[in-house]
């Protein structure tokens, strides 16, 4: 499985390189949204694992650009951001799912049950 990191805070995309880390698992990482486009095209992820707060272009925007070049792509929010207001815009841009960062662990969890996460 191939798997996106997008997230400004290098200590957040070690931590979930290391819950996620296996033999079967390929990590790429970005820190803004504007990389995670350029890379989801070179790289064609099975999942990108997308913080919304980005420096340049935020996590929702880099989601709707990549949807709209690649409506197959799987994108699953992982942010500190707990509010409905935000779950709805995160779908409406595309996203499949959400995780909050205090439930990183989750994101293990997913990938264990299924090579397909939420």
């Amino acid at each position: 499985m191939k798997i996106l990191i997008v997230d400004d805070d290098q200590r957040i995309r070690q931590m979930v390189k290391t819950i996620l880390a296996g033999d079967e698992v390929i990590i790429c990482e970005c820190s803004n949204g504007a990389e995670a486009y350029a890379c989801y095209a070179v790289h064609q992820p099975d999942w990108v694992l997308m913080d919304i707060t980005l420096p340049g272009m935020d996590g929702l925007a880099a989601t709707r650009r990549i949807r709209a070049d690649h409506p197959e792509a799987r994108i699953l929010i992982v942010t500190s951001h707990e509010s409905q207001a935000m779950r709805e815009a995160a779908s409406e841009a595309g996203a499949c799912g959400y995780v909050l960062k205090e439930n990183l662990l989750d994101l293990r969890e997913m990938a264990q049950e299924n090579t397909a996460l939420p």
